[in-house]
């Protein structure tokens, strides 16, 4: 699925880790894109890819000190198309329980952390799961029944209300692992990792129009 004609696409640099796959994703599809920390490039970009590992609130310190979370919120009150990825979809909630610490508040919610009855089952949860849409949304578009994405992580996004919910996974409860409002769409799951299905998630992000419907 190429991406020929889509804008630039600006990587969110918070010391979150992960941009290199992420713009070696973007690359194998044909997609432009840069990584920036500088908060007035991201307040001005077309599109923005919002990635991240690691520790909530040290990432949240370092967008705060950095002026970044203040631009996140700048393009995302213009309306750009905006895709957060793991960490990147955990912090645009209203809070994390990790730390704890206050996210961006870009969608109603929080982040919370496993608590596994079953201790067979790791934390962090990973590998490969399959991702059930649970409502239309032009990013999830053409996944099937058994898909499965690459996930890493120990805490997962909670919205606050059900409509911001896009899919979910079990693990082994089922947890919301897609959700968006408007010009935002997150996943817990790392699309730059889940092969040709990620890849074709991101080809659609690059010319999508911001838009819950199709």
């Amino acid at each position: 699925m190429p991406a020929a004609g889509s804008e630039m696409i600006t990587i969110v640099d918070y010391n979150g880790g992960n941009l290199r796959s992420v713009k070696r994703a973007c690359d194998a599809v044909g997609i432009d894109s840069v990584f920036t920390s500088d908060p007035e490039a991201v307040a001005a970009a077309d599109r923005i890819i919002f990635p991240g590992v690691g520790h909530a609130k040290a990432a949240m310190s370092t967008l705060r000190q950095s002026g970044l979370a203040e631009a996140m919120k700048t393009v995302h009150e213009r309306g750009v198309p905006i895709l957060g990825i793991c960490v990147g979809a955990q912090l645009i909630l209203d809070s994390c329980e990790e730390g704890p610490t206050d996210g961006l508040g870009l969608i109603p919610g929080q982040t919370r952390r496993f608590n596994l009855s079953d201790r067979s089952l790791k934390i962090p949860h990973m590998g490969w799961n399959e991702v059930r849409p649970t409502s239309d949304h032009p990013l999830l578009g053409g996944i099937r029944p058994g898909d499965a994405f690459y996930f890493v992580h120990s805490y997962f996004p909670c919205p606050t209300s059900n409509s911001d919910v896009f899919a979910e996974t079990d693990y082994p409860e089922a947890f919301c692992c897609a959700l968006g409002r408007d010009n935002l769409f997150a996943t817990q799951f790392h699309p730059e990792k889940s092969g040709r299905l990620g890849l074709e998630l991101l080809a659609r992000f690059a010319s999508w129009n911001g838009s819950a419907q199709a």
